[in-house]
């Protein structure tokens, strides 16, 4: 298995890839509108609280994690279009763990039409199918129903709670662990175990083109 970067995954409309210099005023934008949607789950400092996020500085530090192969940030796009949200995998860790930790999060004005439980999946099968890892883990907020709402969609099993686990939006934060090995998933040879189970359980979130 070897990891590849840069690398775009697609589904229909639905495409991943890296964020790119020219995404910069369209994604300054897309946070500046979304502030309010995403400060309960934005992670912040303890000890310099929340710091905007400066987009030169997000894009080269997601550059060099990727090329390293500890993370896996891409962008979520569709047709091509302007970014409407994020999806990154990482730490992303081998040897004896061969596993990966995945956060996201989208445009309010996106949101529910299916496109994070899909992103999800794609990555997950990505890095079972191409990187060869065996545990996928997600971490929510209790509070963070529509995250909830995912790692359902996607049965992602749930190993509890583990209290004050991650400084979020100003305090020590409870996060639920949900978990997902590659032996919970019945890939095909394409490389599409969790996407194809998603879009056959939930036909509604399947392209339409």
């Amino acid at each position: 298995m070897v990891h590849v970067w840069p690398l775009a995954l697609h589904d229909g409309e639905l495409t991943l890839r890296p964020l790119r210099r020219r995404d910069r005023t369209d994604f300054d934008r897309l946070r500046a509108r979304n502030a309010d949607w995403l400060r309960p789950w934005d992670a912040s400092d303890p000890d310099r609280g929340r710091a905007g996020i400066d987009f030169r500085t997000l894009r080269r530090w997601n550059e060099q994690q990727a090329r390293l192969g500890t993370h896996l940030p891409l962008a979520i796009t569709l047709r091509g279009g302007a970014v409407i949200g994020q999806i990154t995998a990482g730490p992303i860790q081998y040897g004896a763990l061969r596993t990966a930790v995945l956060g996201y999060w989208i445009d309010r004005e996106a949101a529910g039409r299916g496109l994070v439980p899909r992103s999800v999946a794609l990555v997950i099968d990505h890095l079972f199918a191409e990187l060869g890892l065996h545990r996928i883990e997600v971490t929510v907020r209790p509070e963070n129903t529509a995250s909830l709402r995912v790692v359902e969609k996607l049965h992602l099993r749930s190993e509890g709670m583990r209290r004050a686990a991650i400084h979020v939006d100003g305090a020590w934060r409870d996060h639920l662990v949900f978990a997902l090995t590659a032996e919970e998933v019945a890939t095909g040879d394409d490389g599409r175990g969790v996407l194809r189970r998603l879009q056959y359980e939930f036909p509604s979130d399947t392209p339409t083109t």
